[in-house]
């Protein structure tokens, strides 16, 4: 594995970012199941969208985790689970009335630290580093 200070620095911003998504993710589950008596705050797709959300996000934590270890498995899933959940979270903040307001809100917070992650993990270098793994 590259040991250079630019690529630890890109996999530890990569691992710190997966970590503040899963952290959201797992309090917001959290609200959820503690407003769940409250329908107008956590209705049946605030459930399904939090545990998907939850559960995708302890997968990601784990493949940013195993990536900078120097997985290319890992790094290529994480790739892949990053841009999938962005453009997930696009279409849940667009849709009109499905979602309330403090979700749309959450998810766009995921949103911006996933884009950040599709970001470095599309760039050049950490690219090219596992190319070549």
């Amino acid at each position: 594995m590259d040991t250079r200070p630019e690529t630890r620095t890109a996999l530890r911003t990569v691992k710190l970012l997966v970590g503040g998504y899963l952290l959201l993710s797992v309090v917001t589950f959290a609200a959820i199941v503690l407003l769940r008596g409250h329908r107008s705050v956590v209705n049946d797709a605030v459930w399904i969208r939090g545990t998907i959300v939850a559960l995708t996000s302890l997968l990601m934590f784990s493949f940013a985790a195993r990536a900078a270890r120097g997985s290319r498995g890992a790094f290529l899933r994480l790739r892949i689970a990053s841009a999938v959940m962005v453009v997930a979270i696009i279409v849940i903040i667009s849709l009109p009335g499905t979602f309330p307001l403090w979700l749309r809100l959450e998810q766009s917070v995921c949103g911006l630290l996933l884009l950040c992650v599709v970001v470095l993990v599309n760039g050049r270098h950490l690219r090219s580093l596992f190319a070549g793994a």
